[in-house]
């Protein structure tokens, strides 16, 4: 049984679409084991993970999990070994803020989704450029790799125009993680020696978020 206090944030919608069903995911950024955890939260998941690197911190393990990875640079726009309708859900967080060509990259992804499938991109918020500056990224201008900020009323107008329904958009403000700050202090010092920002976002508003539906 998923725990609500636990489930990472990214996680919430296809938690709330599929729970313990079976689903076919794109992981777009699948690197840091993604394959494990998300297959830890969706076990009945066909996990299919894309990403610059194949081997950014993902091991022998995570492969076994995957049905497929497709090792590709999305701002060439050349996703033709991805198949077209088929992903119930594909998973955008914090990527297309390391793209300059997103929009392009984004309507590239819809065609990858099965008809009445969902697409979820979050990333860093306007407000992250005005947060406190903490290693490891609290504002936008920590990550020497962000290349440019989006806005919601871009992407609302560009999914409006792309037959697609959107379902929910706005600034990330999970409670779970917020009520867990404080533990999270204590957790972070612990095993790391030292304080993560992400765990800040929720409460500060670092990341704004759309989800999708393909009409």
């Amino acid at each position: 049984m998923l725990s609500a206090l636990t489930l990472p944030a990214k996680y919430r919608y296809l938690n709330k679409l599929f729970k313990q069903g079976t689903f076919v995911l794109l992981d777009i950024g699948a690197g840091n084991h993604s394959a494990s955890k998300t297959k830890k939260w969706f076990p009945n998941c066909e996990y299919h993970g894309l990403d610059l690197n194949k081997n950014y911190n993902n091991d022998e393990n995570d492969f076994k999990l995957m049905k497929s990875f497709y090792e590709l640079n999305l701002e060439e726009l050349n996703l033709d070994s991805v198949p077209n309708a088929h992903f119930d859900f594909i998973m955008m967080a914090h990527v297309i803020e390391h793209l300059k060509n997103g929009e392009e990259v984004l309507v590239k992804l819809l065609a990858k989704l099965k008809p009445g499938g969902y697409l979820y991109v979050e990333y860093p918020g306007i407000k992250s450029t005005q947060l406190p500056r903490m290693n490891g990224t609290l504002n936008f201008f920590d990550d020497e790799t962000h290349v440019r900020v989006y806005s919601l009323t871009e992407l609302y107008n560009l999914f409006l125009k792309n037959n697609t329904e959107i379902i929910k958009g706005g600034t990330r403000r999970y409670m779970p993680n917020i009520l867990m700050m404080p533990l999270k202090v204590i957790h972070n010092l612990i095993k790391y020696g030292k304080i993560l920002p992400s765990i800040f976002w929720d409460f500060f508003g670092f990341a704004e978020f759309i989800l999708i539906k393909k009409k």
